[in-house]
């Protein structure tokens, strides 16, 4: 696949990463590196020749041991810090902020965002930092609460909105009270001039809140502008909702973070799917502004352009990372792009200007049959370059083979799913789906300044199967309180039996043996890693959750009216809210073989480098291993990776994310493997890079779980004074 363009690339990247001096200070000051968002750095200390001799030059462990049981620590860290001025800003499991010095991990301070209020707990993947003279601010985001903290003490910022904190429902309860829904920033906003832009993380069923994307002022966080994903009457895309559908309707978030063009004063984004994932009998065309890529002006919210990658979104196939901003070689001239990789495996490089694609981009009819009451879309989007770096549909062919055991396992399932075609509509029957962990996912890729992108990128089958309300509430008649709102708020992940899928999401059989009651009252509340908190629920709701799963309850208990609205939490304390989809989730986990491993032929995860300036690809490798399988003689699978990919300009790769729990270097110029370092926890985040006092190093948290064991440090490395 190698073009000769993209040998003449790798050599110029060779030969210009030698030329680069190193520099005694270099920060990491931005979430992605830069503002452009392309976790590349020209740091060249660390490089091909000497890259073997990394070792470790600290740790810090940012675990919480005040939090009672430790179990708080069972979910990753997926913050990639940044480093300002030569010290570090990350945050731990438990949503604390604190400050290291770069060069030796020391701590300086750490803020906690709950010390005075109830903990609801979210994935943290980074801050954003502003300063004007001795003004210095960390932003981010804990709970539904946003949080300006001084960079120097670690104390509040009380000037910015009510005491350092401003809520992230401002903007939002337009047409009703979303006070008591799901409502986060899991990835850090951007900064204009004085203006940071945010996303947000909200629930993906019908009592989500709207994902309109805001402009705070960083000084006094008055909220300057807002851009409305759902539109409202008199806007552009109004007509492609049913009538006063952003009343009703949810999600259409952007959550995986954003890219400026400080230049041109231009904020680019993806969104996600609106609500409910997987059914849209109540949303009619093709809902912008939905699953689309971005550009507004940084400074007022006014739309720029947009591009739609999936019309009437029914598979949850969100636009996962921040895009990112470079400059290719494109029919013989230089053009300003912006590129984004998605959950299915394609990757869009569009003019940053205009929003057209520079590659060509087919229409082509999808199959339109789909569950009572929808309206899948007759056409979607297939890119012709570059090719898809996952998977897009899961055929007969594709069952794994890595035993006769698993192939017959898994062709049973194969047997009485759909899944000929990647854009199936849901169906109780069942649907086989590869797009949901990715392709790509929040940890996004990196871009080197010759155009070349690398993507890590997981290859897993869901299987989805979808239930009526109708039949949902006759199932949920006839069993416990407790059981009913567990079927309807916590089944979908967990599944109907709790055993979760084994890896990803625990089992919860056995739950009541690990934790007090009190302890999983807490979670129920206050969230968990990926699991959000149910505080829209009333105590009693929750507290019949628990008593559910410890087993104490004992039968069915009398239809109340509190029990029959577990067909939507959002009705049982919102009555402006309404929505209640007609069709719900029944089934819906990862295909598996009775070992766990996935239910497909491997590569199960692979690292990919694309030449953007043509569209070719320079190369394709596995990312990661099963030791246990490769012991059996079976060559390397690969894995699911969590987190994203760090370009340098010494030709190398970092990337951590695999179920083995190592970090690796790869070769830019042929994807092999030339270091690689077992972390004491599962690196389940993206490394960074810079100098302090002339020596690069490379950081990582290692946060851990994932169905493997916790963790909660950051772990530096850097050559030793012989290579230095």
């Amino acid at each position: 696949m190698k073009t000769s363009l993209s040998i003449l690339v790798a050599v110029l990247l060779l030969i210009g990463s030698c030329a680069i001096p190193h520099r005694e200070n270099a920060d990491w000051p931005v979430y992605g590196g830069n503002k452009a968002g392309n976790r590349y750095s020209s740091l060249s200390q660390i490089n091909l020749k000497n890259v073997q001799d990394l070792q470790v030059a600290w740790i810090y462990n940012s675990a919480d041991a005040s939090v009672s049981g430790g179990h708080r620590q069972e979910h990753e860290i997926q913050c990639q810090p940044i480093v300002v001025h030569g010290i570090l800003y990350g945050t731990n499991a438990t949503l604390k902020l604190f400050a290291l010095e770069a060069a030796t991990g020391k701590e300086i301070w750490k803020f906690d965002p709950f010390r005075d209020d109830e903990p609801r707990y979210n994935q943290s993947r980074g801050v954003a930092y502003w300063e004007n003279g001795d003004d210095k601010r960390i932003f981010y985001a804990a709970g539904p609460t946003l949080y300006a903290v001084n960079a120097s003490t670690g104390m509040p910022v009380t000037s910015f909105g009510v005491n350092g904190k401003l809520s992230l429902y401002t903007g939002l309860d337009i047409n009703h009270d979303v006070s008591n829904l799901y409502v986060t920033a899991t990835s850090p906003g951007i900064i204009y001039k004085n203006t940071l832009i945010l996303g947000s993380a909200v629930s993906e069923s019908g009592d989500a809140a709207p994902g309109y994307v805001r402009g705070f002022d960083v000084v006094t966080g008055r909220m300057r502008w807002i851009f409305h994903t759902i539109p409202q009457p008199g806007e552009l895309g109004y007509d492609t909702w049913p009538q006063d559908a952003y009343k009703w309707a949810g999600g259409t978030n952007n959550w995986a973070g954003l890219a400026l063009d400080e230049k041109r004063g231009v904020v680019y984004f993806g969104t996600g799917s609106p609500s409910s994932d997987f059914y849209g009998g109540a949303r009619t065309g093709i809902n912008l502004f939905s699953d689309c890529i971005l550009a507004l002006d940084a400074e007022t919210g006014k739309m720029k352009w947009y591009y739609q990658t999936i019309h009437h979104d029914l598979w949850d196939r969100d636009i996962p990372c921040p895009p990112n901003l470079v400059t290719v070689k494109h029919n013989g001239r230089l053009v300003d792009a912006v590129v984004q990789a998605t959950k299915d495996g394609w990757v869009y490089v569009l003019d940053r200007d205009s929003g057209a694609s520079l590659f060509p981009v087919q229409e082509r009819p999808v199959p339109t049959r789909g569950l009572p009451g929808e309206h899948p879309w007759p056409e979607q989007k297939f890119p012709l370059k570059p090719l898809p770096f996952s998977d897009q549909v899961a055929t007969d062919s594709d069952i794994t083979d890595i035993s006769p055991e698993a192939h017959a396992y898994i062709k049973k399932l194969f047997m009485t799913t759909g899944h000929d075609d990647k854009f199936l509509p849901p169906s109780a029957k069942g649907t086989l789906l590869i797009g949901y962990s990715g392709g790509a996912e929040w940890g996004g890729n990196a871009v080197s300044p010759h155009g070349i992108l690398y993507q890590n990128s997981n290859n897993a089958p869901w299987e989805l199967r979808m239930v009526s309300m109708a039949d949902r509430q006759k199932e949920i008649a006839a069993l416990s309180k407790g059981q009913g709102l567990y079927v309807n708020n916590c089944s979908p992940c967990h599944g109907m039996d709790r055993k979760g899928n084994g890896r990803e999401i625990l089992s919860l059989v056995d739950i009541g043996s690990r934790l007090k009651k009190q302890e999983i009252g807490k979670i129920v509340r206050a969230g968990q890693g990926r699991m959000p908190s149910f505080q829209v629920l009333s105590e009693s709701q929750r507290k019949a959750i628990v008593d559910f799963l410890e087993n104490q309850e004992h039968g069915p208990a009398s239809i109340t009216s509190e029990h029959k609205d577990t067909g939507s939490s959002a009705t049982a304390r919102n009555a402006d809210f309404p929505y209640k989809p007609s069709y719900v989730i029944k089934v819906w986990k990862k295909v598996t073989d009775q070992d766990g491993y996935p239910g497909i032929k491997p590569p199960w995860g692979t690292l990919n480098a694309i030449d953007l300036n043509t569209g070719d690809y320079v190369w394709r490798v596995p990312l990661g291993e099963y030791p246990e399988l490769t012991k059996k003689g079976i060559p390397i699978t690969g894995t699911e990776s969590y987190g994203g990919p760090l370009a340098t300009g010494g030709g190398l790769i970092f990337i951590a994310g695999t179920r083995d729990e190592k970090i690796r270097a790869f070769d830019q110029r042929t994807g092999k493997v030339v270091w690689q370092y077992q972390l004491p926890a599962g690196g389940f985040a993206t490394p960074i890079t810079y100098a302090m006092n002339g020596k690069q190093y490379v950081a990582i948290a290692a946060g851990g779980a994932r169905g493997l064991k916790p963790g909660g440090s950051y772990v530096a490395f850097v050559l030793p004074e012989k290579d230095r």
